[in-house]
């Protein structure tokens, strides 16, 4: 007898208001893509800054939603990075403070534990619900 084995992959948006998020991003700024970087029994596909504007202020210029999107193989998480009028070029900015002050590791870290939770409580809330 063959049993067949669903295994869902989720997409975590850990933003207070996910509608901020519910469109495709204006500038996206990859900062690791080659899939092979294990992290706390996940293996790391992808880790992206995303820049989402918002509005625009004549004096203070646009606002700006920086996201970061980390891509596992069991899930995927969006969070907040950044947000703010930080100028034309918050996105590069980010990036640049992110990749020369050693954050990415901290970066990941933080968003592994979180996606780790929330496959815990979708676990859960899965046995329960059978």
């Amino acid at each position: 007898m063959k049993i067949a084995r669903i295994i869902s992959y989720m997409k975590i948006i850990d933003i207070p208001k996910p509608n901020r998020v519910n469109r495709k991003p204006d500038e996206i700024k990859t900062i690791f893509s080659s899939g092979n970087f294990f992290e706390q029994g996940f293996l790391v596909k992808k880790v992206e800054l995303r820049l989402y504007k918002e509005k625009n202020d004549e004096k203070l210029g646009p606002y700006s939603l920086i996201t970061t999107l980390i891509e596992t193989d069991k899930g995927s998480i969006e969070m907040i990075y950044d947000e703010g009028f930080r100028g034309e070029n918050s996105l590069e900015q980010a990036s640049e403070l992110l990749t020369k002050n050693l954050g990415i590791s901290g970066l990941v870290l933080r968003s592994l534990i979180s996606l780790k939770e929330e496959l815990k409580k979708s676990d859960v809330s899965n046995k329960s619900s059978v």
